[in-house]
């Protein structure tokens, strides 16, 4: 049996795994479902939020398990589950990138972003005020986010979502080849995202070359819209 750790994307936080979470835990794994700062029931304000943080709290979640962990991180918790494992490589034993942003040393998230013609994120992006947070335009979060999923889960997650923190964008990852290059690498694509597009995805899977891609034919939230097929992908990934 193996320990997983789920980090969540933007906007998100650990609830997004409520779905995934019972089957794992069904199949005798354990699991860490976790909240970033300023999401989920992290409650630290935005101006205190930045990478550093965000890996700070994820390798405190690793160093709670008794043995590597099966670390996958979704949308923007790519570049989080990559910097935390530079930091704590001994103790990673697999990265699973959902749908994620999977950068090399020096790359920052904007780079993507702003790449990425396919979007419908990137035009609806609403700035705070000073600049410091940014949220998606409510009427454009379905088509962005949640496209095959129920209107039911789509009412829970809009109620659920919380403003982010817009320095995690422009943060430029740190990794090397002896630490973060050395941990075994699964990417899952999802062939109907329009937040992250596949041509994005596929762009950077091919650039850092993963042990096995696996696709899923659904939107960005495959935690809601597929959470059975996503679910015998991490189990299978659990048993290499």
């Amino acid at each position: 049996m193996s320990t997983f750790v789920l980090i969540p994307g933007a906007w998100h936080g650990a609830w997004c795994y409520e779905k995934i979470t019972p089957i794992l835990e069904q199949n005798g794994h354990t699991v860490y479902a976790v909240d970033l700062p300023g999401q989920g029931s992290d409650i630290q304000p935005i101006s205190d939020i930045s990478l550093q943080s965000y890996t700070d709290k994820i390798c405190s979640v690793i160093n709670q398990a008794n043995e590597p962990v099966i670390l996958l991180g979704h949308s923007m918790g790519g570049l989080a589950i990559s910097q935390s494992a530079e930091y704590v490589p001994d103790k990673v034993k697999a990265l699973v990138y959902l749908t994620a942003f999977l950068l090399k040393d020096g790359e920052d998230m904007l780079e993507y972003i702003q790449a990425d013609t396919d979007s419908i994120v990137t035009p609806n992006l609403e700035f705070s005020e000073d600049g410091s947070s940014l949220t998606v335009k409510e009427d454009m979060l379905k088509d962005s986010f949640y496209g095959n999923c129920s209107q039911i889960d789509i009412d829970r997650i809009k109620s659920r979502l919380v403003p982010q923190a817009s320095v995690i964008f422009t943060t430029k990852l740190r990794i090397s080849t002896n630490k973060y290059g050395q941990i075994p690498r699964f990417y899952i694509a999802c062939l109907q995202d329009r937040a992250i597009s596949i041509k994005n995805q596929t762009k950077m899977y091919t650039a850092t070359p993963c042990d096995q891609v696996f696709t899923i034919d659904t939107d960005h939230s495959p935690f809601y819209s597929a959470p059975q097929e996503l679910a015998s992908i991490l189990l299978e990934i659990g048993q290499k």
